[in-house]
C-alpha cells in the first residue's frame, strides 16, 4: 500500500523523483519554461521535500518539529500555487497532482505515539469498549481511516463531481456541513462505536450523515425516509429498526448508525469492496445497481453504461458524500476551520420538571453556543417530545459541559421560572370560522332552438358559464339537441 512504501525507512521513494519525471514529461514542448515558471517549479520540490524532511521528524519522534515542517511546505505548496495560475506558461495541473498527492500522504501519517510501519495511527485511537467520558473522544485525531484494508483516501478519486461537490460544501452547502460537524461531535459516542465493529471509517459514516440530514436526529423526507442516516421504512426494518413502545427505532443514533454500518458492509460484499457502487445503493436501491452493474463489480460508478442511467439525485449524491467524508479528513488543506467541540457525554437527574424547551431557554449560550442547546438536547433525548413537561427525577442526556449550567441556572433562579412562564403562554384558540355554503341561484327554464350552441345560450346570460351550466344539466361533451329544455340560472 501506499503508506508503507512511504513510511519505511529502506523503501523510501522521494517524491522530488516523481515530481522531476512530471517536470520531463511537461518539458517535452516545444515551449522551454520562463525562469518565473522553473522558480515556481522550484517552490514545488521544495515543498514536496519538505513533507519527506517532516514524516522523517515523526519517525524520530519530533512532533513539535514535524507539525511545523508540514505547515511550513503546505503553507509553501499553496502559495506557489497561487502564483501559478497568474504566471504565463505555468501548468497549473501539476500543482494539482502534487497537492491531491500529498494529501494522501499525510492522510493518518503525523501524530504522536504511531507506528510508522502500520497503515493505522495509533493516535487515531478508536472508542474503547464500555467508555463514555473523556478518553472515549479524542478530540484533534480522527478514528481509522481504512476501509477493509485500503486507505479510504486512496478510494476517493478527485475528479471532476467530487472537485464540484467539496466546492458546494465549502460554499452554499457551507451552513450544514459545520451544523454537521457540531452535531455529529455530540453525537459520536452513541454513533461511533457501530461504525468501530463493523471496521469502517468515520469519515465515511460522517459523509452520509452530512448529506442525508445534518445531523438532525428527527429528519424526515418527503420520501417518508427519517432519522439521522434517513432509512425508508421497508429498509429499516430489513436491518432491526422497529418500532419500540411507539417509538420509530430510525429515529434512534445508535441504532440508525448500527443499520447503516450492516448495510454499508452488505453492499460492500455484493459490489466487491466498490465504495462508489455501495453508496450509490444505499441512495438509489441496491436492486437498480445490481442490475446495471451485473457481475463485472470492477467498473467505476461514472462508466456511461451505469452514471448515465441514474437519476439525478444519486449521481450527485455519492460525490457529494465522498467529499464531506474527504473535508472531515482535511479541513486544513481547504480552509476549512472546524470549532473544536467538548463532545464528553453527561447525565442530569430533574430537580424540577422541565421540558427540553424550557432547558434550552434556561441554559441560553452555556459554553458558547451561540445557537442554543435545542437541537443538541432533542438529538441525544430521541424519545422525548421537546415540548412535553418531563416530571421530577427524569435523566436526561446532555454534553457533560453542561451539568455544571444545568445546576446553576435550571434548578433555581429567574432562569426556570421565565422558561416555564414563556412555555405555559396561553395562546388564543380561533374556532376555524363555518364553511359558507352559497345559496342555491334561482333557476328558469330554456327551450333549445335551431342554431342554438351552448356556448352562444351563456353568453346572452352574462353571468354564468358553459362549465355551470352543462354541470348543472348533466350534459355529456356540452352536446345539445333542438327542442332540450336546459335549466338556467336567473341573472340578476
Amino acid at each position: 500500500m501506499l503508506l508503507r512504501s512511504v513510511v519505511r525507512p529502506l523503501r523510501l521513494a522521494p517524491l522530488a523523483v516523481a515530481l522531476g519525471m512530471l517536470a520531463a514529461c511537461a518539458s517535452s514542448a516545444a515551449i522551454k519554461p520562463s525562469p518565473q515558471v522553473n522558480a515556481l517549479y522550484g517552490q514545488l520540490d521544495l515543498a514536496s521535500q519538505g513533507y519527506e524532511t517532516a514524516l522523517q521528524q515523526s519517525r524520530e519522534g519530533n512532533l513539535q518539529a514535524s507539525q511545523l515542517t508540514l505547515t511550513q511546505s503546505l503553507d509553501r505548496l499553496k502559495q506557489a500555487a497561487a502564483q501559478c495560475g497568474n504566471t504565463p506558461g505555468c501548468d497549473p495541473q501539476r500543482f494539482f497532482s502534487v497537492f491531491d498527492h500529498l494529501l494522501r500522504l499525510k492522510d493518518g501519517d503525523f501524530g504522536g505515539a504511531q507506528d510508522l510501519d502500520s497503515d493505522i495511527d495509533s493516535s487515531q485511537a478508536a472508542l474503547p469498549t464500555g467508555k463514555t467520558g473523556a478518553a472515549s473522544l479524542p478530540e484533534a485525531q480522527r478514528s481509522v481511516t481504512l476501509l477493509h484494508g485500503q486507505k479510504l483516501s486512496e478510494l476517493i478519486a478527485m475528479n471532476g463531481p467530487v472537485k464540484a461537490a467539496l466546492e458546494m460544501w465549502l460554499t452554499q452547502w457551507r451552513p450544514q456541513l459545520m451544523d454537521a460537524y457540531v452535531n455529529y461531535q455530540y453525537l459520536r459516542y452513541q454513533m461511533w462505536p457501530a461504525y468501530q465493529k463493523a471496521d469502517l471509517p468515520e469519515a465515511l459514516l460522517f459523509g452520509m450523515m452530512a448529506k442525508e440530514s445534518g445531523g438532525k436526529v428527527h429528519a424526515v423526507s418527503r420520501s417518508g425516509a427519517a432519522g439521522p442516516l434517513q432509512f425508508m421504512y421497508a429498509t429499516g426494518l430489513r436491518f432491526g429498526l422497529n418500532t419500540d413502545d411507539g417509538f420509530d427505532m430510525r429515529f434512534d443514533p445508535a441504532e440508525s448508525a448500527r443499520a447503516n454500518a450492516d448495510y454499508i458492509n452488505e453492499q460492500l460484499g455484493v459490489f466487491n469492496n466498490n465504495l462508489e457502487l455501495t453508496i450509490a445503493a444505499y441512495n438509489g436501491g441496491e436492486g437498480q445497481m445490481r442490475r446495471l452493474v451485473g457481475d463485472d463489480t470492477s467498473v467505476s460508478f461514472y462508466d456511461p453504461r451505469i452514471y448515465n442511467q441514474l437519476s439525478q439525485e444519486t449521481r450527485d449524491y455519492v460525490p457529494s458524500v465522498l467529499a464531506a467524508a474527504w473535508l472531515f479528513l482535511h479541513p486544513e488543506s481547504y480552509n476549512l476551520r472546524f470549532p473544536k467541540m467538548d463532545g464528553v457525554p453527561g447525565l442530569v437527574t430533574l430537580k424540577r420538571s422541565a421540558s427540553l424547551s424550557e432547558l434550552t431557554v434556561c441554559l441560553g449560550s452555556a459554553g458558547g453556543m451561540t445557537d442554543g442547546w435545542f437541537r443538541t438536547l432533542r438529538n441525544l433525548n430521541p424519545r422525548l417530545d421537546p415540548q412535553v413537561e418531563q416530571p421530577m427525577g427524569t435523566r436526561l442526556q446532555l454534553p457533560k459541559q453542561l451539568e455544571q449550567a444545568y445546576a446553576s441556572r435550571c434548578v433555581d433562579g429567574p432562569w426556570p421560572i421565565l422558561a416555564n412562564d414563556l412555555h405555559t403562554a396561553a395562546v388564543p384558540v380561533v374556532a376555524p370560522a363555518p364553511a359558507r355554503t352559497p345559496a342555491p341561484r334561482a333557476e328558469r327554464s330554456y327551450k333549445v332552438r335551431r342554431g342554438d350552441t351552448l356556448e352562444s345560450i351563456v353568453r346572452k346570460l352574462h353571468c354564468s358559464s358553459v362549465q355551470e351550466v352543462a354541470d348543472m344539466n348533466g350534459l355529456k361533451r356540452q352536446h345539445i339537441s333542438v327542442g332540450q329544455t336546459l335549466k338556467l340560472p336567473v341573472c340578476q
